[in-house]
């Protein structure tokens, strides 16, 4: 293992090898509001919208939140749609432009470890985010700056795209005794025809397929075609990578350092085996920084970590 600056990162790649991203944006998701019946204040997290038209949402206080309640948020209103769960709910957004009236009055939900608030909120996007669909940032992508581009570039390195909606289930913790037994609910993705055509002709020239987050991995593998490459196109996938999965699309992988017990540490563990212990005794080490906002590694399926 060696220690390297994340501008170094062309110096780790080879020329030929294809990186690919997530270009999800975070939506201000973070929605504060009153019960229009009693005036109790709600925090509400925006979770994603389902193709039924309704809102999937966490909410706090959420144990008097029965349907039909009406959540007042200054220029839109919501009507909770289910029971809740868990603290999670179903909402119906009282709204003819949702994505407007959120961005109007919501905030960016930052990761609840994190205490403050940020000087500029667009720290929590990615240099690679498009259109909003996210509850929390692809965090590997932080990254990368306009140097790190440029110097991949020159080392002709190529950078294609994929879109996962980045949802509850990706950063919930796992609470069941066995791995297998814990449940992977669904969240949205899509590969595009000229990231199918990138990874193909990445292929035809031997480079190294690298995935940048956890997230693009789940992608690529919910959409791998079983000769290497991918299938273009949407869906949902609830597809759950841990040891004994199989990785046909994903050569390696650039991603932070993960908490204990999720399914992003699990995901490592399939990808590099037993090696990930190593690693995270060597980042606590060396004073690597974890979380959102930390250090990240480079990680060769099977193989070597930096």
């Amino acid at each position: 293992m060696s220690d390297h600056r994340f501008l170094e990162l062309d110096q780790l790649l080879d020329p030929g090898d294809l990186l690919v991203v997530n270009e999800t944006r975070v939506r201000a998701a973070r929605l504060i509001g009153t019960r229009r019946e009693t005036g109790g204040r709600v925090e509400l997290l925006l979770l994603e919208q389902r193709d039924d038209g309704l809102w999937d949402a966490l909410a706090r206080p959420s144990r008097r939140l029965r349907p039909g309640v009406v959540i007042d948020l200054g220029r839109m209103s919501v009507v909770v749609a289910s029971e809740p769960e868990e603290g999670r709910i179903e909402l119906s957004l009282e709204t003819e432009d949702p994505e407007a009236d959120i961005a109007a009055i919501g905030t960016l939900p930052l990761p609840p470890y994190f205490t403050g608030e940020l000087d500029e909120p667009d720290r929590y996007q990615t240099i690679f985010a498009a259109g909003p669909g996210s509850a929390a940032a692809p965090t590997a992508g932080l990254h990368f700056t306009d140097d790190v581009i440029r110097r991949l570039a020159d080392r002709g390195i190529e950078i294609a795209r994929v879109d996962l909606h980045v949802s509850l289930d990706t950063f919930r913790p796992i609470s069941v005794e066995e791995i297998e037994d814990h449940e992977m609910h669904t969240e949205w993705c899509l590969v595009s025809e000229e990231t199918k055509s990138a990874i193909g002709a990445c292929r035809s020239r031997q480079g190294r397929v690298i995935a940048v987050g956890t997230t693009v991995v789940r992608t690529l593998e919910s959409r791998a075609d079983g000769a290497g490459g991918v299938i273009a196109g949407s869906g949902r996938t609830d597809l759950f990578l841990r040891p004994g999965s199989e990785f046909r699309v994903v050569d390696a992988l650039i991603t932070n350092f993960h908490l204990p017990g999720s399914t992003l540490l699990v995901l490592l563990a399939g990808f590099i085996g037993e090696r990930w212990r190593a690693a995270y005794e060597t980042a606590l080490a060396r004073g690597y920084r974890f979380l959102s906002f930390g250090d990240a590694m480079f990680a060769v399926k099977g193989g070597t970590s930096n």
